[in-house]
């Protein structure tokens, strides 16, 4: 299989209007090479529902990316709308990826608890909320690393994608 194509939405009204600099996407950035994945497009966005789902939506347009990790926004805050807008665009859940998330990261802190990230699909792209701070966006994006190859074997029916889904007798 190719290397995993990310596109990485940081969603953030302080670092969207340049008041805070944004250190979460190169954090994501420099975890995702590590596994010799490659980031097509980064972009910052303000906390808007309408903004966030239009971006994830001409994401996927681009036909050139297999995940998309959004971060930030995930919280309890009026503000916090990601999870709003990434449940607006999927056509599928993928609940066991924020349920993993949230079950290792409270462990960590037990504000985690408090995240209302969702992962789903549209398309054949697999769409990812983390937090929004670097540790805890790299802390999730570990917990669902071992899955994802496998998730996008099944997301693009790989001939050889379910072949251990069954019992050899």
């Amino acid at each position: 299989m190719n290397p995993i194509q990310f596109g990485i939405l940081i969603t953030s009204d302080r670092s969207s209007s340049g008041t805070r600099a944004d250190l979460t996407g190169p954090a994501l950035i420099e975890e995702i090479q590590i596994q010799g994945w490659n980031v097509v497009i980064i972009k910052i966005v303000p906390d808007d529902l309408h903004v966030i789902a239009d971006t994830i939506c001409a994401f996927v347009a681009q036909g050139n990316i297999d995940i998309i990790l959004t971060s930030g926004g995930t919280g309890l805050s009026p503000r916090d709308v990601t999870p709003d807008a990434t449940r607006a665009v999927i056509e599928r859940d993928v609940p066991g990826l924020a349920e993993m998330m949230r079950s290792v990261s409270h462990k960590i802190n037990p504000n985690a608890l408090l995240s209302r990230a969702i992962a789903g699909v549209r398309g054949r792209v697999l769409i990812i909320n983390l937090p929004g701070s670097p540790k805890g966006a790299v802390e999730c994006l570990r917990v669902v690393m071992p899955c994802l190859s496998h998730a996008m074997e099944l997301i693009n029916e790989a001939p050889l994608s379910e072949e251990h889904h069954f019992i050899k007798r």
